[in-house]
């Protein structure tokens, strides 16, 4: 049996939480009319109630309260019909109220906005995305009460059309609009394919990705076709560009061949750091990580010279392959340090981890994918996957020192012609 107080306390808890389902009420109801459907859009399956409520709200607008006498209304009542919404991406049947006049019946805007199909396949697009596969969405779909399911079928169907324009548009999107500062490229494996991903990096520090290619890092050829195709769809590179790559010798030479003295190499510290490293006994590669990061990490050009040539002379008595290593592509390691903007942009720039980041989010939406058919599937998933990334990627650490990095840029690949003074 429960005490006094204990029933107090409940009967307190109860008043406190009408109180403030009264106030979250309110909040609703202040809301705007755009607002309000994209609130009750997301919410299964309180939103069926919510949405007959939102329909009868305007129905009272047009028509008046219910029993309303003294009042010549020229708008009325007729009962109700049955028919269905879109909440969360599936179709909920519902009665829907009908309201007239002298010129017949009245369409409620409510309903028009709750029933409209065209956002069904973005809905069910974005949760096939995010790991609800075809065969399962039907299953998934039963969790709605009263939801009217789709067959994995027509799942599959939409999902390759939504997914076909995603591409169509990721393929096509101009690209002269964007002041592009600094690029970076890597790959990124789907199952025995490789797909080469371009990030570009805006002059006020946003991330956009101009797009894809499906090769290896090594491929030559392909690269510079792909580099061809982004200047063919407007990518500026008259101002020069900064290229962090992970040393692959393909998209080094591509980047080289295509925008010849137009672009900076910066080789990533990471890759660099892990395949020295690799060279030496298991024992000795923490240490060696460690050193190499210390050196790496200096502030100035000639301080991390010098500390990576200490490095090297003592690797050069102990292991050869790791000094070649170390050797090779010494100089485009310190890109950042020789144009002396390490301190500035070097958290951002040293290694490839923007677009690493990118990687991981991609395999996040196209992980799950237990086979892949054939090419087109892999390039819709990925155009979806990275058009879905695109808005939610923060702009990049030091974008105020950007628009410093473009004049060391041209002032590096001496992009300028000096001004010629004329004699008086």
């Amino acid at each position: 049996m429960r005490s006094l107080y204990q029933k107090g306390r409940r009967r307190k808890k109860s008043k406190v939480m009408r109180r403030t389902a009264v106030l979250r009420r309110a909040e609703f109801e202040a809301l705007d009319f755009d607002m309000r459907m994209a609130m009750i859009q997301q919410l299964v399956p309180v939103a069926v109630m919510a949405a007959v409520e939102e329909m009868e709200r305007e129905v009272e607008e047009l028509a008046g309260p219910w029993y309303a006498h003294g009042k010549d209304k020229s708008v009325h009542r007729n009962g109700y019909w049955p028919s269905s919404i879109m909440l969360a991406g599936q179709r909920v049947p519902v009665p829907v109220p009908r309201v007239r006049d002298k010129d017949g019946e009245i369409p409620l805007k409510s309903y028009e906005v709750l029933r409209d199909g065209t956002s069904v396949d973005d809905q069910m697009f974005r949760q096939v995305l995010y790991g609800v596969s075809c065969r399962n969405y039907e299953a998934a779909a039963e969790a709605v009460p009263g939801a009217i399911g789709l067959s994995s079928s027509t799942v599959s169907r939409r999902f390759k059309e939504a997914s076909s324009d995603k591409l169509r548009a990721f393929q096509q999107r101009e690209l002269s609009n964007e002041d592009i500062v600094a690029l970076f490229i890597d790959g990124k494996t789907f199952a025995d394919d490789q797909m080469v991903v371009a990030l570009g990096i805006t002059i006020e520090g946003h991330k956009r990705i101009l797009g894809f290619v499906q090769t290896t890092t090594e491929n030559e050829r392909a690269v510079s076709q792909f580099l061809n195709n982004l200047l063919g769809r407007g990518l500026n590179v008259d101002k020069g560009l900064l290229a962090i790559v992970d040393g692959a010798k393909g998209l080094r030479s591509a980047l080289k061949k295509t925008f010849r003295k137009r672009v900076v190499i910066q080789r990533c510290h990471w890759h660099k750091r892990e395949n020295v490293a690799s060279y030496l006994p298991t024992s000795e590669q923490a240490a060696m990580r460690r050193q190499l990061q210390r050196a790496y990490d200096r502030p100035t050009y000639e301080e991390a010279q010098n500390a990576l040539l200490k490095i090297r002379r003592e690797l050069e008595q102990r292991n050869q392959s790791a000094t070649n290593s170390l050797d090779e592509g010494f100089e485009e390691t310190l890109t950042l340090h020789r144009l002396g903007l390490f301190g500035q942009l070097g958290q951002s720039f040293k290694t490839t981890n923007c677009l690493e980041s990118v990687n991981s989010q991609i395999a996040d939406r196209c992980g799950k994918v237990d086979y892949w058919h054939n090419s087109n599937q892999k390039h819709r998933w990925l155009a979806a996957a990275l058009l879905d990334i695109e808005p939610r990627l923060q702009p990049v650490r030091g974008r105020q020192h950007l628009p410093l990095l473009r004049q060391c840029i041209i002032k590096e690949l001496k992009l300028e012609q000096p001004q010629v003074v004329l004699a008086a």
